[in-house]
């Protein structure tokens, strides 16, 4: 070691001094270094910082993109819910259709029903007042007499005529017609007189009766032809103008 002025060389106290030396020595050293250290300290917590704002960052980030994934989850689902929705509505208003066409069906179909029903009761009703009225006039028809028939004949002629005659109350008896009608006739409806007083005037007697045109008009009887020669109705016809003239053709025994 070297000198120092001054200093008095005492070997104890230079052991001692030594390791004071050697003590204020690593001291210095200590507090040489603390600088550095605090310096390194201060850049761990610098970076301490940096990754702790780093992390913070990186879970910001986390919480955004989480926060955007519930908020397009929530979109999703609103719109799921909307959709739902629509469907429900749509599938609502097609039940509701398809309920009203089935009411209508069943009215229209009981409306057919109801007409047809009423249709058959209307032909079953006609059915039955025809049945009534053929059955009716079945009834008349058993309760009148058959008509009667005459035979095309002189003997045909005279009944017939005699029938109608009785209806309107003319008199004249089956042999008073018939002596009349063969002295005027001979029998013959057809027969016409050219030749006597009323041919020259213009108007001949005709039929079974030789009745001229104006008798037969004046004294001819509804219900019989207006043909003078038809041979009931030219009967009917003289008889009534007998009666009128005579009483009867029973009281005409010449040319009257």
């Amino acid at each position: 070691m070297p000198s120092i002025p001054g200093y008095v060389r005492n070997p104890k106290f230079a052991r001692y001094s030594a390791a004071g030396i050697s003590v204020a020595g690593a001291a210095a050293i200590a507090l040489t270094v603390l600088p550095g250290t605090a310096d390194a300290g201060d850049q761990s917590q610098s970076g301490a910082k940096k990754v702790s704002a780093s992390t913070a960052a990186a879970e910001s980030t986390k919480n955004s993109d989480t926060h955007k994934v519930e908020l397009g989850a929530a979109k999703q689902g609103t719109l799921d819910s909307d959709v739902q929705r629509t469907k429900q509505a749509v599938a609502a208003q097609k039940d509701a259709l398809a309920k009203q066409k089935a009411v209508a069906a069943d009215r229209a179909e009981a409306a057919k029903v109801k007409a047809a029903k009423a249709k058959a009761a209307k032909k079953a009703a006609a059915e039955r007042k025809a049945e009534a009225a053929a059955a009716a006039k079945a009834s008349r028809a058993a309760e009148r007499p058959a008509p009667k028939t005459y035979p095309d004949n002189l003997d045909g002629w005279i009944r017939e005529a005699r029938d109608i005659m009785a209806k309107h109350n003319i008199p004249g008896s089956y042999d008073g017609i018939k002596r009349n009608i063969i002295r005027e006739s001979g029998g013959d409806p057809n027969a016409v007189n050219n030749w006597d007083i009323n041919a020259q005037k213009g108007t001949p007697s005709k039929g079974l009766l030789q009745t001229i045109q104006p008798t037969f008009d004046a004294y001819h009887v509804e219900g019989t032809s207006t043909n003078i020669t038809d041979p009931v109705a030219n009967i009917v016809a003289a008889c009534n103008y007998a009666a009128d003239r005579y009483g009867s053709m029973d009281n005409v025994n010449s040319a009257y």
